[in-house]
């Protein structure tokens, strides 16, 4: 390495240590401020900024570790141990517990049975063909692909596939550098702590950039070449929407000889978002007033006109959190709060976080009939 490959790397380096501190320290405020998140008993997929589902207990549902701080120079990074195998069937379990998915859920399924033939064939000393594992997901946002890669994940740690099972997301930002040389390196530590695990690469169409000058080629090299490097101990996921998806694989045929498994994510419909809903309810310990239900479902679909945009999962969250703060303002004009009080959301909570008046009871009962 010459002179100036080294003062690169140690300036990534010096940048690093000052993101893992400030992001220490962001998640401590978040903790002092409102406390340890709880590990909700109901799994919703989502993404994790998109309010993931709630892992099991096992290996998810808690904050993440904040990462020790590295420091310049010659250094030993500590090994993180491998966590034991789950259970197969109880993997299986969590993935039919998901609301919707079903095309998904079948083609996990169809995965996991044909890795396990291989690994029977091979056992019994009989020819195999190359088993490729890396994948595409396509889809609108909030439609559970980073979960469902978290999953994978999991599931190829308990077939023997990957030494850990643990999921890396990135995405453009986490992988491309702004000067020469630098997102080589900076493709390669990501890909270092994905080894034994998933390299889950949102809006992966990003890194073809539209300059000839673009550093995002030289990213999608990198990975390229960790793909045939470490192709037995890393699953690369690229994840983004359909159309744009295609032609980022289709536009070079290192991504199109590699990822040759194509999962597609449909959008929730209207009854499967107001069952999310529901389950955001009962993780929350609230109750949903029966007069107000039928304007739940009416809320998320009016939301719900571009997927896109809404979100899906994650729009439902963000319109549960919307009724929250119109029951809050309703509760805080109240002389007295009952615990009853604070878990029923009500029919006028929900018209009060459209903006629309509060109606009769007489015109409520109408329109339920």
């Amino acid at each position: 390495m010459d002179k100036k490959d080294k003062k690169d790397e140690i300036i990534l380096q010096q940048l690093e240590v000052i993101q893992t501190l400030t992001e220490h320290n962001l998640r401590r405020m978040g903790t002092d401020f409102w406390g340890s998140p709880l590990t909700p008993e109901v799994k919703t997929p989502e993404a994790p900024s998109q309010g993931a589902p709630t892992p099991p207990a096992s290996s998810q549902g808690k904050p993440d570790a904040p990462e020790a701080p590295q420091t310049t120079g010659a250094r030993t990074e500590p090994q993180e141990e491998a966590p034991p195998p789950e259970k197969l069937e109880d993997l299986q379990k969590e993935l039919d517990g998901y609301i919707g998915l079903a095309a998904v859920k079948k083609e996990v399924r169809n995965l996991i049975d044909l890795v396990k033939v291989h690994q029977l064939r091979e056992k019994n000393g009989l020819p195999v063909t190359d088993l490729s594992l890396h994948m595409v997901f396509s889809g609108s946002p909030g439609t559970g692909k980073t979960t469902i890669a978290r999953l994978m994940a999991r599931i190829f740690h308990t077939l023997g596939i990957l030494s850990k099972g643990q999921l890396v997301e990135v995405d453009r930002a986490g992988l491309v550098a702004g000067y020469v040389g630098q997102t080589a390196l900076k493709t390669k530590k990501a890909v270092e702590k994905a080894l034994g695990g998933v390299l889950f690469i949102d809006e992966a169409y990003a890194l073809n950039g539209s300059s000839g000058n673009d550093f995002g080629q030289e990213a999608i090299d990198t990975i390229l070449k960790a793909m045939e490097d470490h192709r037995d101990d890393l699953v690369v996921i690229a994840a983004g929407y359909d159309d744009l998806m295609d032609r980022f694989i289709h536009s070079n045929p290192g991504l199109e000889s590699r990822f040759n498994r194509f999962l597609h994510f449909e959008d929730y419909s209207p009854e499967e978002l107001l069952e999310i809903f529901k389950m955001r309810c009962n993780k929350g310990c609230y109750a949903l007033e029966e007069e107000a239900e039928g304007l739940v479902r009416d809320f998320l679909r009016e939301e719900n006109q571009d997927p896109a945009s809404f979100g899906n999962a994650r729009g439902v969250r963000n319109v549960f959190e919307r009724i929250l703060v119109s029951q809050a303002n309703r509760l805080a004009g109240q002389e007295a709060v009952t615990r009853e009080d604070l878990m029923k959301l009500t029919a006028a909570d929900v018209l009060a976080a459209q903006g629309r008046p509060p109606r009769e009871p007489e015109a409520l009962a109408g329109e339920e009939a």
